[in-house]
């Protein structure tokens, strides 16, 4: 079980430490929802959280194969919808992933990074889109 504390420091912004590691964030209203976007907003750590864990499963699967994963990197696009409330409509992710992992254990990671839990949490009417560049 994991337990964090939000603080409203002030100006819809918000700190959150995380109790086990102390660790803190902030996040901000975008200004498209009468914030600054001076930090990520909560619908922003939704779509990091997504890619993260997506990134984070495949890691323990190249820990199992013995497989390095050293450059990977991810990025995240948050597409907003409007109707029949504000929420997050889309999400679009985009790996590149190291060549060097052998093709034949490509579907592998694939598999892994669709179903980490963040991806199993969403709503079903959040689109999710995934592409994989092998570099």
């Amino acid at each position: 079980m994991a337990k964090m504390l939000i603080e409203y420091a002030g100006d819809l912004q918000m700190r959150a430490t995380h109790e086990l590691s102390g660790v803190a964030l902030m996040t901000d209203a975008p200004p498209d929802n009468q914030g600054k976007g001076r930090s990520f907003s909560p619908t922003d750590l939704v779509a990091t959280a997504l890619a993260s864990c997506m990134a984070t499963i495949m890691g323990i699967v190249a820990r199992r194969h013995d497989i390095d994963l050293t450059g990977m990197t991810a990025s995240v696009e948050k597409v907003m919808a409007s109707e029949p409330v504000r929420r997050i409509g889309q999400l679009n992710v985009e790996f590149q992933m190291p060549a060097s992992v052998p093709e034949d254990k490509r579907p592998l990671f694939i598999n892994a990074a669709e179903t980490c839990p963040v991806d199993k949490s969403l709503h079903p009417d959040v689109v999710v889109n995934v592409n994989y560049k092998w570099l």
